[in-house]
């Protein structure tokens, strides 16, 4: 059995110091919808909690779909990669970028270079960059293929970006993890799926992602971006593939959102007879840790078609 555990939309806080230079674009908007909002709700508490309770349940691999900072800011790149040690070693954890990672122009280069150990495809060793997406890792009998939906956008706009290049390599990829019996664990973060968020933070390439996976097949897609802990289903011809979401990692109780959890996938069985085990764990009392440590556990068991 392998054990993956999933998690999203981290956010780490606080912000570092910013310049009136540094808000001279988008940043200005994500700067007053910190300070109003974010500020308030992302705590590094709640991180702390959660990713103590994800060691404790020993999982082999950590997916982290992406959005780790807020602005992008150099200050933040940073931090992140330090808080990514944490986790444990680059050869256990796996990471694609989210669109706050890319808030503007220039940062998406600099997550890539200050992450390029979490975001590399086993045997790879040439810099990342947009073209190094997706990428594969194998652990044990899993695939790991990390997609990047990363852009920078105009004001108020959230959206990503799925483009034939990249599909054309995950199409690849995917029938190369079929070819050696794996089962194919899929990491984006925006949610391949028509309705799942607003439009102005919804994927472009939706369509284009469905038609590989329905001409080349998966096992289990894993995003964020929502900050919903969602099931969804995609696929066709007799494939359901789970789409699965989770809530904001560092999101404390009392928002508008849920409150922070993460994803435990038991994987078990071999090509064509796959199981999966979803478990979500999570924050369940009104207050921000460590003065409540309550955690949610709910089984749900994927029935898996062949493909």
């Amino acid at each position: 059995m392998f054990r993956l555990a999933h998690i999203s939309d981290v956010h780490l806080g606080p912000l570092p110091d910013v310049s009136y230079r540094d808000l001279a674009s988008k940043r200005v908007l994500g700067y007053v919808n910190w300070q109003r909002n974010r500020r308030r709700h992302m705590h590094d508490a709640v991180i702390d909690t959660i990713v103590a309770d994800i060691k404790a349940n020993t999982p082999d691999h950590l997916a982290v779909t992406g959005d780790l900072v807020n602005l992008a800011l150099d200050g933040e790149i940073e931090m992140a990669k330090h808080w990514l040690e944490t986790l444990g070693s680059p050869h256990d954890v796996s990471v694609v970028p989210g669109n706050h990672d890319a808030y503007v122009p220039g940062a998406f280069d600099k997550v890539c270079r200050s992450w390029a150990a979490w975001m590399s495809g086993d045997g790879i060793n040439t810099p990342v960059d947009r073209n190094a997406f997706p990428y594969l890792r194998v652990r044990g009998n899993v695939a790991l293929i990390g997609v990047s939906t990363a852009r920078a956008t105009a004001p108020f706009m959230a959206n990503g970006f799925f483009m034939e290049g990249q599909a054309e390599r995950l199409g690849k990829l995917l029938d190369a993890a079929a070819r050696q019996g794996l089962f194919r664990a899929i990491m984006i973060h925006h949610p391949p799926v028509r309705g799942a968020v607003p439009q102005h933070k919804r994927l472009f390439g939706i369509a284009r992602f469905n038609k590989i996976i329905r001409r080349h097949g998966a096992e289990l897609v894993l995003h964020g971006h929502s900050h919903l802990p969602s099931l969804f289903f995609i696929g066709g011809r007799g494939v359901r593939i789970p789409a699965v979401g989770v809530a904001a990692a560092g999101q404390a109780p009392g928002g508008k959102h849920p409150a922070a959890q993460y994803n435990l996938f038991d994987i078990d069985g071999e090509k064509g007879n796959w199981r999966i085990r979803l478990t979500r764990r999570g924050l369940t009392g009104p207050s921000i840790p460590p003065s409540d440590l309550q955690t949610l556990e709910l089984g749900v068991e994927v029935a898996m078609a062949a493909s």
